[in-house]
């Protein structure tokens, strides 16, 4: 038996008549399947047709097409259509194919009322029923004359929608419609116009109406105006009518069918009047134009001078151009109210500072009051000699620093302008009220005076001058140094000479003398209208040994400190052949006791004949030289010379003989037949000031 075998060749989706239609129009949507078989047997076909995704229609057939029919086509049947063909356990598929259906079903319009009042609103309903959302509606309210207001409302999930309209003033019958669109693969589609509504407007009152007494093209300054606002109203509860200008209400009344104002007309009161009636939400309103005539126009104030000295005369004449017949009256103006000066046209005064203020006068003509514009009049006092001074105080300055100076004037009316000089050279104008500043950055050495000012108001008397200022110019510490006599090692008990100088700096400077140890010691101070200063330091000791240095300062408040120098104090050449002769009487007694105990020794051994021979010997030791050469090879000649830079200077004093209690050993060099203890402190000694570039 041979073996049945089938294969799909293609499966296709066909529409009929075209793949767009009008809505209503009928359509088919045709599956067709082209399969091949070995033989000629019965295939049983599932078929089955999509739209947009979902299963729309199912058959079984052993045809090879099946047609999904709609009789009556919508816009909701717009889509992508696909079928899908199972045979014998195959399965076959077709290509999309997008099907339109042109036009939307004409929508259905319904209004809560047929009849409403102004105020109210008219609630609208729009139906679209054989369409699918999201959709859109557009409702339209149509007035005679005027283009329709339109409102949108899109909908995602239902194919209704409705909205409110407001009943305005104005509104008599209205007409509503309404139509839908939805989006389609070629962009919006609309459906048609709903059905119109109808719906009658009643008005609760009529436009009010708005009249002046007299005609409102017909008022003069003076005049008395009347206005009127009146309506006619179906119900009077609820009624409020309001009169106002600009924004300004006027006046209003409550449960009223008219209004009332009145007032005495100024051409301030030209320009536009309103009248408004409401009730609820209704309101209507009536605008009225006012123009009211000049009497008489604004006086002018004039007066002699704007400007003037105290005790001088001021004349203030009031006028009104081509009118005379009024009540003139000057005034002053204050933060308090106006000042009445006099119920005249003409004001006559002697003025003071006090007058200095803003005036007015004021004309009246039958209750109409106008007033000028103001006129200012300033009064004033001369200036007072000006004062010049430091604004630090004291008149002074440190070289390089800036200068402020303050110039004041203690009377005048302001505004003062003053005016800085230095020397003749013009600096600073400045204006102010009573003092002025100025400061000099550019000092120089020179600069010890020639400040002044100037000082001047609007006063006739004009300009006064202050005192000239001298300034001195501090001159700042420069470069301390300082020196000794003797330089670098003093004998005890000898004097020491330390000179400090600058070389630089104003007078009187300031002299400290320090010695450095553990902390600074100040040893010596003074005041010197001099760049030097010598500080004599009596009867050296060894513990003066040690570092001293000097400081200088001025007013300029700055310390200026010198660099050290190193004093050694030793002992003195006298003490030191003191100590020497006192270690060779020493040493001679030693040996006196050696050689006496040798004799001895020796003359137990040989007799009396011995000891003279011992006693021979002792007189020679007399003449013998004992000698110790130095350990280290220098010697101090005692002669007191230092030498530093070939600078020279006495010593003021001589030594002044042995401290032998504060005397210490440093080493000792001896030669018997030399020894003078007191040789060395009858010599002139010469010293020289050294570590000092300034010694003399």
């Amino acid at each position: 038996m041979e073996l049945q075998c089938q294969t799909f060749n293609k499966v296709e989706i066909r529409v009929q008549p075209s793949v767009k239609v009008k809505n209503g129009a009928p359509i088919s949507i045709i599956c067709h399947a082209d399969i091949s078989k070995n033989s000629d047997f019965q295939l049983k076909h599932n078929f089955t047709i999509f739209k947009d995704g979902k299963l729309v229609f199912m058959t079984v057939s052993d045809k090879e097409d099946a047609r999904y029919e709609i009789p009556v086509a919508k816009s909701a049947d717009t889509g992508d259509y696909e079928c899908t063909v199972q045979a014998d356990g195959k399965k076959g598929f077709s290509n999309s194919i997008y099907v339109w259906v042109a036009g939307m079903t004409k929508p259905i319009l319904t209004a809560d009322k047929k009849e409403v009042s102004e105020g109210e609103v008219v609630k609208l309903r729009c139906e679209l029923p054989e369409e699918v959302p999201p959709l859109e509606f557009f409702f339209r309210k149509i007035k005679t004359n005027s283009a329709p207001k339109e409102k949108r409302v899109p909908e995602q999930n239902q194919n209704f929608s409705e909205v409110e309209f407001p009943v305005e003033e104005g509104d008599n019958i209205l007409q509503f419609d309404c139509f839908g669109k939805r989006q389609v693969r070629s962009g919006w589609e609309s459906s048609q116009h709903s059905n119109s509504t109808l719906v009658t407007v009643k008005e609760p009152f009529i436009k009010p109406t708005l009249i002046t007494r007299p005609s409102s093209s017909n008022v003069t300054e003076g005049d008395q105006i009347e206005f009127e606002c009146s309506t006619e109203v179906a119900q009077m509860r609820g009624i409020e009518i309001i009169f106002q200008k600009n924004r300004t209400i006027l006046n209003s009344v409550r449960d009223e069918k008219s209004l009332k104002y009145s007032t005495v007309a100024t051409q301030e009161d030209s320009g536009e009047y309103l009248c408004k009636v409401e009730q609820g939400a209704v309101s209507k309103t009536t605008k009225l134009n006012v123009f009211v005539s000049e009497l008489f126009p604004k006086p002018t104030l004039s007066a002699s001078t704007t400007k003037l000295d105290e005790n001088k005369d001021l004349i203030l004449s009031c006028n009104i151009n081509g009118f005379r017949r009024a009540n003139f009256s000057i005034v002053r103006k204050s933060s308090t109210g106006d000042i009445l000066l006099k119920n005249s046209r003409v004001l006559a005064i002697k003025v003071n500072v006090n007058d200095t203020g803003s005036y007015t006068c004021k004309a009246e003509v039958k209750g109409i009051v106008k007033e000028s514009k103001r006129v200012r009049i300033n009064v004033y006092a001369p200036v007072s000699k000006p004062t010049l001074s430091v604004v630090s105080g004291s008149p002074e300055v440190v070289l390089g620093k800036p200068l402020q100076l303050i110039c004041h004037s203690a009377m005048g009316t302001p505004p003062i302008t003053f005016t800085f000089y230095k020397g003749d050279e013009i600096k600073k104008n400045v204006t102010n009220d009573t003092y002025a500043m100025f400061l000099d950055e550019d000092i120089g050495l020179n600069d010890n005076g020639g400040y002044k000012c100037d000082a001047r108001n609007n006063h006739s008397s004009g300009v006064k001058t202050s005192n000239i200022l001298n300034v001195t110019v501090i001159v700042p510490i420069r470069d301390a140094s300082l020196g000794s006599v003797p330089y670098g090692e003093v004998e005890v008990g000898s004097d020491t000479a330390f000179l400090c100088s600058v070389k630089e700096g104003s007078w009187p400077i300031d002299f400290k003398f320090f010695k450095k140890t553990d902390h600074e010691v100040l040893l010596h101070e003074v005041r010197e209208y001099s760049d030097r200063t010598i500080w004599h330091k009596k009867t050296m000791k060894r513990k003066d040994t040690g570092t001293y240095y000097c400081m200088a300062s001025n007013r300029a408040s700055m310390d200026v400190r010198s660099r050290p120098i190193t004093i050694s104090v030793i002992l003195a050449a006298w003490q030191k052949g003191v100590i020497a002769a006192f270690v060779l009487t020493a040493m001679a007694g030693a040996g006196a006791i050696a050689l006496w105990w040798f004799l001895r020794k020796k003359k137990k051994a040989k007799g009396p004949s011995m000891e003279m021979s011992g006693s021979a010997l002792a007189p020679n030791l007399t003449n013998e030289k004992l000698t110790r050469q130095p350990s280290d090879g220098n010697y101090y000649s005692g002669s007191g010379y230092i030498e530093d830079n070939g600078n020279h200077m006495k010593s003021t004093d001589e030594s002044k003989g042995p401290d032998l209690e504060s005397a210490e050993v440093d080493y000792t060099e001896v030669e018997v037949s030399s020894l003078d203890p007191h040789r060395d402190s009858m010599e002139n000694r010469h010293s020289r000031i050294y570590g000092h570039p300034d010694a003399t």
